[in-house]
């Protein structure tokens, strides 16, 4: 029970992935934590958090007042900024680093943005620990494959922030750094499956940039699996990674669509090619990690490449690409249908047949 009475800060925590994460925490299902700091700049998306933590639809009083006295606590903060993560820091066992910059367009027009974020955040993390001597157990950096040989800002930004983290375990010897990387997380913010089903509600085209396109596929509770699993098996300077299916992006948009029509017109599907920065086909694990890399059960570790944190791992056979991983139609139909993303999140409009 890796979190039993934890004090544990979520940076993020009122994104995709931080909110399930919380959810998971609240309800103790790898140990009740005594404390769960929720800290993220944005003030609207923690006040409707706070109201679903607190089952209210609206504030009937001012809760922020007792803020401070409930288990899950949140405080707004900028990981940018050295003087909040300080302060959020202050008394936490364990911290799960889930704030950050991770669309690629914005990262790739907005890149010193996406620096402050992904890697001077990181960095405040790591020397407010260092600085304050804070008796941190253990930090978690939440990585992508797109850190895996990136081209673009974002990945480019989360591999320095796994190479901060990591290298982090050197300069604070009482806490132990882990990072863990992971492909795109299905129905997060963002992300490719909501935009679908906002298009196809809309009557269309649904767009794609290349019919060539793959994607490895991640639910979020398995996000959160992976995370948990760092904590609890993660030595020091480890990457862990799930193994995950992958599927071509036009296949997923084909599922949503189905059979699905306007006005008895097929919804078409546009390909609007590549957006800058982006990758035909992702990469978890390259072929220069593959030697430090161990197979798990139904995860891969990678040891540190720094040969003072000495935990090399026993190698595999080759690199892991999305390419090699590909599902059929049927099994991705699956996929998707458990997790409940076959239909829009929202009601369909009127027009849908």
């Amino acid at each position: 029970m890796v979190f039993r009475n934890k004090r544990v800060l979520v940076t993020g925590g009122t994104g995709s992935l931080g909110k399930v994460l919380v959810r998971r925490l609240v309800n103790g299902t790898n140990g009740l934590p005594q404390k769960i700091i929720v800290f993220s700049r944005d003030e609207a998306k923690q006040h409707f958090m706070r109201l679903e933590y607190l089952n209210k639809k609206i504030a009937t009083d001012e809760v922020i007042y007792s803020n401070f006295q409930r288990m899950v606590e949140f405080r707004i903060g900028d990981v940018r900024d050295y003087a909040s993560v300080a302060s959020a820091l202050k008394d936490c066992d364990v911290v799960i680093n889930a704030a950050a910059l991770k669309q690629v367009p914005s990262c790739e027009y907005f890149v010193e943005e996406a620096v402050k974020t992904n890697i001077l955040g990181p960095c405040n993390i790591v020397r407010a620990i260092d600085e304050l001597k804070l008796p941190i157990e253990t930090v978690v950096g939440v990585s992508t494959d797109k850190a895996c040989k990136p081209i673009n800002a974002m990945g480019m930004t989360k591999a320095l922030q796994e190479k901060v983290f990591l290298s982090a375990n050197l300069k604070c010897q009482k806490t132990r750094f882990v990072c863990v990387r992971y492909g795109n997380v299905l129905s997060s913010r963002g992300s490719v499956i909501p935009l679908f089903h906002e298009q196809i509600a809309n009557g269309g085209p649904v767009t794609i940039t290349s019919e060539e396109m793959t994607r490895f596929l991640l639910t979020l509770e398995h996000a959160v699996d992976i995370i948990v699993m760092a904590i609890k098996y993660g030595e020091r300077g480890q990457i862990f990674i799930p193994m995950i299916p992958a599927a071509k992006v036009i296949d997923i948009a084909k599922i949503l669509i189905g059979n699905r029509t306007i006005s008895n017109i097929p919804i078409p599907i546009e390909n609007i090619g590549l957006r800058p920065g982006e990758k035909l086909h992702e990469i978890l694990i390259s072929e220069e990690e593959k030697t430090r890399t161990t197979k798990m059960k139904d995860h891969f570790v990678i040891s540190s490449a720094l040969p003072e944190l000495n935990n090399t791992g026993e190698g595999i056979e080759k690199e892991y690409s999305s390419v090699d991983s590909l599902v059929d139609s049927s099994t991705l139909y699956k996929l998707l249908e458990d997790n409940g993303l076959l239909a829009p999140e929202q009601e369909k409009k009127e027009t849908l047949k």
